[in-house]
């Protein structure tokens, strides 16, 4: 049976209003680093107390992102997803009562706890409500929202500092939040049983016991988890640098003021946003042209990649050049990042895929965790930023690698509580 004009509709309203919740998370992350030079006039940071801030939201984060992908399981995707936008919403209205540097990590580290359970709430949306040609679009206009929410963080917090105070950036992005969940939990329901083969998915969720329905730790024991878990570590390195030092980067390197940054910033986000569009929508092209699953997967990952190292030139290059570099990565690792996202859709059932992707974001956050503090280290002992971009221009291709060795055949897998299935390693 095939789905109706208004279920279709319905689809893409639903993609749109969880990626106007990306928009929203991405907003609240770059708060601190676009308005870093404002808050350090009233709490002095060092490179490294500036890494500790991220590091702090990070680790928080990936707790959370693999604790928030099976709170979504538990609790569904509509009941989950109002609970996670609460917490963060508050949490980011809490910088704004920062003294000093522990209260500014405290906040920092509830805010990442919150917005952990954002991307596996969305993509349990998607498994619901989107058949397999469809997905990586619908995952592109929600990936979409990260560069909505980082465009307009710069020349929104500028436009607030001439007007006020920083601590009022973090009040005004947190009571959108506050609005948004009340949006959501008056417009989102899932499927319902009779629809889901009109969708094209799997049955209905099996309930706990099931066949299908797996303890969190034996996902472990799969060989395709560890692949996308380790290379979403790698380019997940690299993007965090990215996205939390560009700001400072500019500040430092290049010698921009706040108006400045909110006037250029802005410009690889939106190259972001186009990423993650055309990414998902090139794969989804390819389905369409019945090119196999895994070929359209990986084709449009290998292009991603390929784009990255490029950011090596930019500490080398004039400040325009410098700016079309950033848009090019941003471009390239948010359509890697739409890809990488519709992977857990593709190979695991509708009742564990909030849990994968919540394993696969943990490996992200951690990596950059660990990325992040090395680079506070270095800039902070004398080693210039020429090193860094090295480092990060080539993980993306590593990762690529991984994916191609742990995941050499992509097809849906066959899981039962005893993992005889086809994929184990």
């Amino acid at each position: 049976m095939v789905a109706g004009t208004e279920e279709i509709q319905l689809r893409w309203r639903i993609a749109v209003l969880v990626s106007a919740a990306i928009a929203i998370s991405y907003l609240d992350r770059q708060t601190l680093p676009v308005a870093v030079l404002a808050i350090s006039r009233d709490i002095p940071l060092t490179n490294t107390q500036f890494s500790a801030l991220q590091s702090a939201f990070l680790f928080a984060y990936a707790l959370m992102y693999a604790g928030g992908g099976k709170l979504v399981d538990v609790l569904g995707t509509r009941r989950g997803f109002t609970v996670i936008m609460l917490f963060w919403s508050l949490a980011c209205a809490s910088h704004g009562l920062a003294t000093g540097f522990a209260m500014l990590v405290a906040s920092r580290f509830l805010l990442g706890m919150g917005e952990g359970g954002g991307f596996p709430a969305a993509t349990r949306a998607v498994a619901e409500w989107f058949p397999t040609k469809d997905r990586a679009t619908a995952m592109g206009i929600i990936n979409a929202g990260t560069a909505v929410g980082a465009v307009v963080a710069p020349p929104l917090i500028a436009m607030i500092l001439a007007y006020s105070n920083w601590r009022w950036i973090f009040v005004i992005t947190g009571g959108m939040g506050l609005l948004w969940a009340a949006w959501w939990r008056w417009s989102y329901r899932s499927p319902n049983v009779a629809s889901d083969e009109s969708l094209g998915n799997p049955p209905p969720e099996p309930v706990p016991g099931s066949a299908t329905h797996l303890p969190w730790i034996q996902l472990f024991r799969i060989r395709e988890t560890w692949g996308l878990v380790v290379a979403k570590f790698l380019s997940d390195a690299a993007w965090f640098f990215y996205l939390f030092w560009l700001p400072k980067y500019l500040y430092d390197a290049r010698g921009f003021d706040i108006k400045a940054v909110g006037t250029f910033a802005w410009m690889p986000s939106a190259a972001a946003g186009v990423g993650c569009l055309l990414g998902g929508a090139f794969s989804s092209y390819l389905l369409r042209r019945r090119v196999s699953l895994g070929v359209a997967r990986k084709v449009a990952l290998g292009i991603s990649a390929a784009l990255m190292p490029f950011v090596i030139l930019i500490p080398d290059v004039a400040i325009s050049w410098a700016i079309t570099l950033f848009c090019v990565a941003y471009f390239g690792q948010q359509s890697w990042s739409t890809l990488v996202m519709v992977l857990p859709t593709d190979l695991f059932p509708q009742d564990v895929v909030g849990s994968v992707a919540g394993l696969v974001g943990f490996g992200g956050a951690m990596g950059g965790i660990a990325f992040g503090e090395v680079v506070g280290y270095l800039l902070d002992h004398g080693v210039g930023y020429g090193a860094v971009f090295r480092a990060a221009g080539t993980l993306h291709i590593i990762a690529f690698l991984i994916i191609l060795i742990a995941i050499p055949v992509l097809s849906p897998l066959k899981l039962s509580p005893q993992l005889n299935y086809e994929g184990v390693s």
